[in-house]
């Protein structure tokens, strides 16, 4: 779905190497084989403010503010932590969106429409495939 939801954008591309790696998968893992095989290449991690709050239990997850940026998309009711003033840290200046997949699973299994809040292709994924219902 993620590869669906971006296949019309230039400048983001959607890879199934975690998949590949061995089990357990850690975000520090991912980031350093990239890394690696693509050294030409800068990685980043965007996650909400909600993945910030809980950043500090991720395996190495010094190493992950030491050697990558991190955009942070606020979400409501979590608060920014020290983590925010980080100079890795750009929290961006995005609308505050009460969106998140928890969101999307319960509205479809509550069979409401979602047409509005994913890619036309992906709603067409989750509708051929009977997810989340």
């Amino acid at each position: 779905m993620a590869k669906l939801a971006t296949d019309n954008s230039n400048h983001i591309s959607v890879s199934d190497v975690e998949l590949k790696l061995p089990q357990p998968s850690y975000t520090i893992d991912t980031l350093t084989h990239l890394k690696e095989k693509y050294p030409q290449h800068e990685f980043a991690l965007i996650m909400g403010s909600d993945n910030l709050v809980s950043l500090p239990k991720w395996k190495n997850y010094k190493m992950i503010l030491r050697d990558y940026r991190i955009y942070v998309y606020p979400r409501p009711g979590y608060e920014n932590t020290d983590l925010a003033s980080h100079p890795s840290v750009t929290i961006t200046m995005t609308p505050l969106m009460e969106l998140s997949a928890t969101f999307i699973r319960k509205s479809l299994a509550e069979k409401k429409n979602i047409q509005y809040f994913v890619p036309d292709a992906v709603l067409e994924f989750i509708e051929a495939k009977h997810l989340y219902r």
